[in-house]
């Protein structure tokens, strides 16, 4: 059975129980920690954000403490677990908890439910947290695809801020997902080896281990895309710059000769060809379009245009 009193989640039976509390107050935590029969070290560690990831072992309970990655932040979850129940801490609304919790409630309400063992609570509580990860991850990887598709719409300039964006994104998401590995293996690890659970729960580990790898996995592939795609751009907005700096080039020879030619004519000196003679003007023109000609012809030969 389960209820909800503030900000503390109860679900299952005295044998088998996970208690999730959100943003608890030190009385809280003291007095889950009396109800489930631990303390010392533990209940010091819940009291209050850790930074870095951690296992610490006491007597028949394991504390794991890890960070998931969420949009623009990170998110602490301290997980506790006994033979009897599993204790989960967090000092924010975490997603994918948040809605592990309303289904669970629906499931209650709605259909005849068996008793959920202590260990597959557990995995569904990783299930459901590196299921959000990967869910965030594919998200970002579609933005890559709408990148991907105004990259070859002459937008490679506005398309370069938007990449780097989502590499940070990749970046910061393989940073925390990578971080899990050790301590997640030794937590498990440590339940394995002092029998928490029975012999069917090393399939459980190797199925959250799963989880894990695969999240890593997509991240470090979606981040290896996003690379070639800035790699892309980049190459695409140097080949528009080089056309650029080619068709400037070729202007400047052609009108420079042109620029030249005026100016000669246009000298203050008592004796100018051709300027005076009938039909001066044309003359010039003539002569100024001619070069015109000479370059484009030349340019064309040698393949610049």
């Amino acid at each position: 059975m389960w209820y909800a009193v503030r900000m503390v989640f109860r679900f299952g039976e005295s044998d088998a129980r996970w208690i999730d509390l959100e943003h608890p107050t030190a009385d809280e935590v003291r007095e889950v920690a009396d109800e489930l029969g631990f303390g010392g070290r533990i209940v010091e560690e819940l009291l209050s954000p850790t930074p870095f990831p951690r296992v610490l072992h006491e007597e028949e309970t394991l504390l794991l403490v890890l960070h998931f990655p969420a949009e623009r932040t990170v998110q602490e979850v301290d997980f506790v677990v006994g033979k009897h129940f599993v204790l989960t801490v967090r000092y924010e609304v975490v997603a994918p908890i948040h809605e592990l919790r309303k289904m669970l409630e629906t499931n209650a309400l709605t259909h005849f439910r068996e008793p959920v063992a202590v260990e597959a609570l557990l995995e569904l509580l990783f299930n459901h947290l590196f299921m959000n990860i990967r869910d965030y991850a594919t998200s970002a990887g579609k933005r890559l695809e709408r990148i991907e598709r105004d990259m070859f719409t002459d937008k490679e300039g506005v398309t370069i801020q938007a990449i780097s964006e989502i590499s940070r994104v990749f970046l910061h998401l393989e940073a925390a997902v990578a971080n899990h590995e050790a301590p997640l293996e030794l937590f498990l690890h440590e339940l394995e080896e002092h029998a928490f659970f029975n012999d069917a729960f090393t399939t459980r580990v190797n199925r959250i281990l799963a989880e894990h790898a695969q999240t890593l996995h997509l991240i470090e592939a979606l981040r290896a895309v996003a690379t070639e795609i800035r790699e892309t751009n980049a190459g695409l907005l140097n080949a528009r710059q080089n056309e650029i700096m080619k068709v400037l080039t070729i202007m400047a020879f052609v009108t420079f000769p042109l620029s030249l030619i005026a100016s000669i004519l246009g000298m203050n000196t008592d004796y100018l060809p051709i300027v005076g003679l009938p039909h001066d003007f044309w003359i010039i023109m003539g002569i100024m379009f001619s070069f015109t000609i000479c370059f484009f012809i030349f340019f064309r030969i040698k393949h610049w245009i």
